[in-house]
């Protein structure tokens, strides 16, 4: 029996979702099945639940986009993962405990890395290692805002890995400074206009999830050769450019996705995985699949410091 958080309308996940169990079809051919472990939540989970994005999904839909699991099914030519730890992406939604998915997608999980680093290597590492292979950060000035995410922690360290002129990283609290001291990492109050305001008109580019007054306010005083990322709208607001330039990108994983082989696929996480080390991410905080609500919550609370797991077993 399969356990699933299907949404079948639109709205505030804590009321749309439901946890529903059901058989599970047959699989489909080319595809896996996965027996899944850890899942986290993202703000790439919850926001087209609200109906962000209605125009391009059809509803009911399994929530989630990435987790872990063991394979538990395979066809032939994909025997040699049957008992191996993969992530089962671009297919079904993983917050369920059986998630189907093509096998050509599905990503094995090296030995050394943690099941609950690796339940969350796809979303937000993907999105830094796809951003910083776009836009370049050698000799160049770095601003990057959302410090606390996960994103913003790998964006920071891959641009001084690929040789940044400098990296300076907005936050709303001091609960991640430890972690940007380590790295040499200069950090800067989110409520301190004016400081923001200097370190725009430094900056070469952008990476932003906030949106809303933050992003307008960077943009305002950025210099027009510079470039402004966004990837994200943490704030619920949007922004509208009022100039030309800057120029602004709008940043979706899904855009890149279409233009790689499955070779190139494979191939990214192998660059992936070693930078993900557990001492810079946010410590992992499980949730039995049943307290969903109490996980959804928790992600919600403001100066989070940890990152919510949906655990299967």
């Amino acid at each position: 029996m399969n356990r699933a958080l299907f949404y079948r309308k639109f709205g505030r996940p804590e009321q749309v979702l439901t946890l529903e169990c059901l058989n599970k079809l047959t699989i489909k051919e080319n595809c896996i099945r996965v027996q899944m472990l850890y899942a986290p939540i993202n703000a790439s989970d919850l926001i087209p639940i609200t109906g962000a994005y209605q125009h391009r999904i059809t509803l009911p839909q399994i929530a989630g986009y990435e987790g872990i699991g063991k394979v538990i099914q395979a066809p032939k030519s994909y025997q040699q993962l049957i008992g191996k730890r993969v992530l089962p992406l671009r297919g079904e939604g993983t917050w369920q405990s059986l998630v189907d998915s093509p096998a050509e997608y599905a990503v094995p999980v090296p030995d050394y890395i943690e099941d609950k680093i690796a339940a969350r290597a796809y979303i937000n590492p993907v999105a830094a290692w796809l951003m910083i292979k776009q836009f370049s950060p050698k000799g160049k000035h770095i601003l990057v805002t959302a410090a606390g995410s996960d994103c913003a922690k790998l964006l920071c360290k891959l641009a001084i890995k690929f040789a940044a002129l400098s990296v300076t990283v907005i936050c709303r609290s001091d609960n991640h400074a430890q972690y940007y001291n380590k790295y040499a990492i200069k950090h800067i109050k989110q409520d301190d206009k004016q400081i923001i305001e200097y370190f725009a008109r430094q900056a070469d580019i952008v990476f932003d999830a906030v949106g809303g007054k933050l992003a307008e306010t960077i943009l305002d005083h950025m210099p027009d050769s510079s470039e402004f990322i966004s990837y994200g709208l943490l704030s619920g607001t949007f922004f509208q450019p009022k100039k030309r330039l800057p120029k602004v990108h709008w940043f979706h994983i899904r855009h890149y996705l279409k233009q790689i082989s499955q070779h190139q696929w494979l191939k990214m996480f192998d660059d992936i995985w070693p930078i993900l080390d557990t001492n810079d991410l946010n410590v992992a905080n499980l949730f039995a699949f049943n307290d969903w609500q109490a996980a959804i919550k928790t992600y919600r609370q403001p100066y989070r410091n940890n990152k919510p797991l949906l655990a299967f077993g």
